[in-house]
């Protein structure tokens, strides 16, 4: 590619960079952004609302589980015993 060729791509480039750094600084653009950045942030809150109710649907699954092993581990315990009473 020859000099001329060159400087005419350069020139090109910086024009181009230059148009594309006021459409992106507009005040078109920055609505774009502030409408864009109001939407995402709705969308975080509708997400972790849906965080909590699935933490909080966790926590009583665990708890459920606990109480399950809990029961079992004292009826082992209780028929552990009836069986030692039997045997004497």
């Amino acid at each position: 590619m020859s000099l001329g060729g060159k400087l005419a791509l350069f020139a090109g480039g910086a024009l181009f960079g230059s148009a594309g750094l006021k459409i992106l600084s507009s005040r078109d653009a920055r609505k774009v952004y502030t409408h864009t950045t109001a939407a995402v942030l709705r969308c975080k809150d509708e997400v972790m609302k849906h965080v909590e109710l699935v933490q909080e649907g966790c926590s009583d699954i665990l708890a459920d589980a606990k109480q399950i092993n809990e029961d079992r581990r004292v009826a082992d315990e209780a028929a552990f015993i009836e069986d030692g009473d039997e045997e004497q």
